[in-house]
């Protein structure tokens, strides 16, 4: 369930990553047919809190607002050797009893005081990994990653990233139409996968035709074809050495991971959206059958496709009783 839904601040708030939790879930587009949430904002204590742009925020909740939350989002602070124990107990009995807890940037400091970061993958914004990493040496910190889903604690890196956490967890919980119905209103990405780099190593090339868009984009609209990286390489005149150099720096990810994860969002779209077998689907989306459809989906969603397709696909797309996924 994702319905009760809480912003954590604290003194020294930093605006923008405010501003994702309020802009993903605070903002009612029910009229566009999409999920309304109870949104909230809660601090350790109510009452106005200062920014580190030089503006107050008007906090109406306490720590006691945690209470019945699906989703606790701690967004970013200023890093402190401790933080306020009825905040920290709040979060950790917000996971006891079923809920999750999502950071963006130094908010994985709170949950590491919480305890919600031990023997648990983790990230960070970049410049403040070693740091995470030596303050709480039972995470395993994962220093250049968007985000780490290690349910039902999720960690994201700076700023930008956290859109991408929360749109994961929406994608997750509500369903790829949902999420993309959700990033077409904010106008980004519906989809970048967790495992991308924070940063690439180099500036992208300046001209469109140095880019691999286009590639990018042929890549989309055949994603049932098995294409290998020599042959993606000879499509835009590269050796397959220098074509997978220039990939990761443009997308922060390998080519099968990448073609991966776009066979995987079109797999959720064709099973909330259409009745067709799983195994016409796996074929369609270039996994070839229904076995490999399953092993992707099992671990990048932790579901089956039949179970997917229970939760999100309408009453009259169900998937048809003889379907095994």
């Amino acid at each position: 369930m994702l319905k009760n839904v809480v912003a954590v601040v604290l003194e020294e708030i930093h605006p923008f990553e405010l501003g994702v939790a309020c802009e993903v879930f605070g903002l009612d587009r029910t009229a566009d047919g999409l999920p309304g949430y109870d949104f909230a904002i809660a601090g350790a204590r109510p009452g106005p809190h200062t920014t580190h742009s030089g503006f107050a925020v008007d906090v109406p909740h306490g720590p006691e607002r945690l209470a019945g939350a699906d989703l606790v989002v701690v967004t970013a602070t200023t890093i402190r050797p401790e933080y306020p124990e009825p905040l920290l107990a709040g979060l950790r009995s917000v996971v006891a009893d079923g809920g999750r807890v999502l950071s963006i940037c130094s908010g994985a400091f709170v949950l590491g005081a919480a305890g919600l970061l031990d023997d648990r993958r983790s990230t960070t914004h970049w410049r403040h990994s070693e740091d995470l990493a030596r303050r709480f040496p039972r995470t395993a910190v994962e220093p250049d990653v968007l985000y780490v889903d290690d349910d039902p604690v999720i960690t994201s890196a700076g700023t930008a990233a956290g859109i991408d956490a929360c749109l994961h967890l929406v994608r997750k919980v509500q369903g790829a139409e949902v999420a993309r119905g959700i990033a077409r209103r904010m106008v980004v990405a519906p989809h970048r996968e967790g495992g991308q780099a924070q940063f690439v190593s180099r500036p992208l090339p300046g001209g469109d035709g140095d880019s691999l868009a286009p590639l990018l984009d042929w890549m989309r609209h055949h994603l049932d074809r098995d294409c290998t990286v020599e042959q993606l390489a000879a499509r835009v005149h590269m050796s397959p050495r220098t074509f997978a150099r220039r990939f990761q720096q443009e997308t922060g990810t390998t080519p099968h991971r990448w073609l991966t994860g776009q066979r995987v969002l079109l797999a959720q779209r064709l099973l909330e959206s259409t009745a067709e077998p799983v195994d016409a689907i796996a074929a369609r989306c270039g996994f070839g059958n229904a076995a490999a459809l399953r092993h992707h989906f099992g671990r990048r969603l932790g579901t089956t496709p039949l179970a997917y397709r229970r939760c999100f696909a309408g009453p009259d797309d169900e998937a048809r009783p003889d379907e095994r996924a």
